[in-house]
């Protein structure tokens, strides 16, 4: 008898195939919710997540892909449960998710070890990832700060790309003190930070 977990190469194209490798990615994120990016093998992930070696590796092929698709997962799924507000300022948006993250601080550690293997050679889908990821933030959010600013609701000096790029920066170094220290204040800082953006704005 074939076991249901080490499933032939064809399978992942068809609906059953993708059917499985969406159970697997959500026994995965229930484990790295409360695990984090503890470091590990794929063999130990699979046997934790309830799986075969073989059906990890089929679906996503090694451990660094594995990783990005839990992460990248689970943002789609809290980007769903509580969307940013359309005039939301960039500032604002950083501090929903931060809020959203009090609540899983092991995928927040999972994001932080994929962006720090993503600085060192040999690491395409961290890479790709970090990269990609960084991008799409700053691209919207610089739209996000010249929206504001044409409704007067943000300063109309201030270079939308620098303030998209120093956003995300601020939010992320805050998120990696408040994972050493829970008392760090993520969701206070960029508070000020958004008071701070916004002052000498025209009503």
């Amino acid at each position: 008898m074939t076991d249901p977990d080490e499933p032939a190469r064809s399978r992942g194209r068809y609906p059953k195939g993708i059917a499985r490798r969406q159970e697997i990615l959500d026994k995965a994120i229930e484990v790295f919710a409360q695990r984090g990016s503890k470091k590990t093998s794929l063999r130990a992930i699979a046997q934790e997540v309830g799986v075969t070696h073989a059906a990890l590796t089929h679906y996503f092929g090694s451990l660094e892909e594995l990783l990005v698709a839990v992460y990248r997962e689970s943002e789609r799924r809290s980007n769903d449960w509580q969307p940013v507000p359309e005039h939301a300022s960039p500032a604002k948006m950083m501090e929903i998710s931060a809020e959203q993250n009090q609540s899983i601080p092991g995928l927040v550690q999972l994001y932080s070890m994929l962006v720090a293997t993503a600085l060192e050679d040999n690491h395409p889908a961290a890479q790709e990832f970090a990269t990609g990821r960084f991008s799409r933030l700053r691209t919207e959010m610089a739209e996000r700060v010249r929206g504001l600013q044409a409704s007067r609701h943000l300063r109309s000096d201030l270079d939308p790309d620098l303030v998209a790029a120093l956003v995300i920066a601020a939010s992320d170094g805050l998120q990696t003190q408040w994972l050493l220290d829970p008392s760090v204040d993520h969701k206070g800082a960029l508070e000020m930070l958004d008071r701070l953006l916004a002052g000498g704005a025209d009503a």
